[in-house]
């Protein structure tokens, strides 16, 4: 137990310092770790994990926490939101004093502007695996395509998108 609690420390603090642009911007390497590497659980357990964190009221993050329950209950579960949330929490509150000195300097703006495109490309590989592990027939695949689309196409809150989804995989697979 004591070594997979301390796997879990190690892989989750340095995840915690790779977050960059958001937390979902981790989780192609966070399944990884937890399914391929270690083998905790399953990609499907994984996809599943993260459903319920998204479905759940909270941070964005819950999978983190979710993740560390399945693997080694309650220490489990201590651990690895401590190893993801305390490194990357303290490398923001410093990089805020840096970020605000520098604020006036023209520099800046184009370090934001480079930094676009890394994060979006980050959370659309995250968005790629989840999907990959998630559709395991033809129908799924198509109301992961609806959902996507409409997403893109539409204001409509994530939310409504996932109770679609659900209802829409309720009344089709039974």
């Amino acid at each position: 137990m004591n070594d997979t609690l301390l796997s879990l420390a190690s892989i989750f603090s340095q995840l915690s310092l790779l977050a960059f642009g958001g937390g979902n911007t981790i989780l192609p390497e966070m399944q990884r770790q937890v399914v391929e590497v270690h083998h905790w659980m399953t990609a499907e357990d994984f996809s599943a994990l993260f459903a319920l964190g998204q479905a759940a009221p909270g941070p964005n993050l819950m999978i983190v926490t979710l993740v560390g329950w399945h693997v080694a209950g309650f220490y489990g579960m201590l651990v690895t939101s401590l190893a993801k949330f305390g490194p990357s929490s303290l490398v923001t509150i410093a990089m805020l004093h840096v970020w605000d000195r520098f604020k006036d300097k023209p520099w800046r703006r184009h370090v934001q502007a480079g930094l676009m495109p890394v994060t979006a490309g980050l959370v659309a590989a995250s968005a790629a695996l989840i999907a990959h592990a998630s559709i395991s027939n033809g129908l799924l695949a198509a109301i992961t395509a609806a959902t996507a689309v409409l997403s893109l196409r539409t204001k409509l809150h994530p939310l409504w998108l996932l109770f679609g989804g659900a209802l829409a995989g309720l009344l089709l697979l039974g």
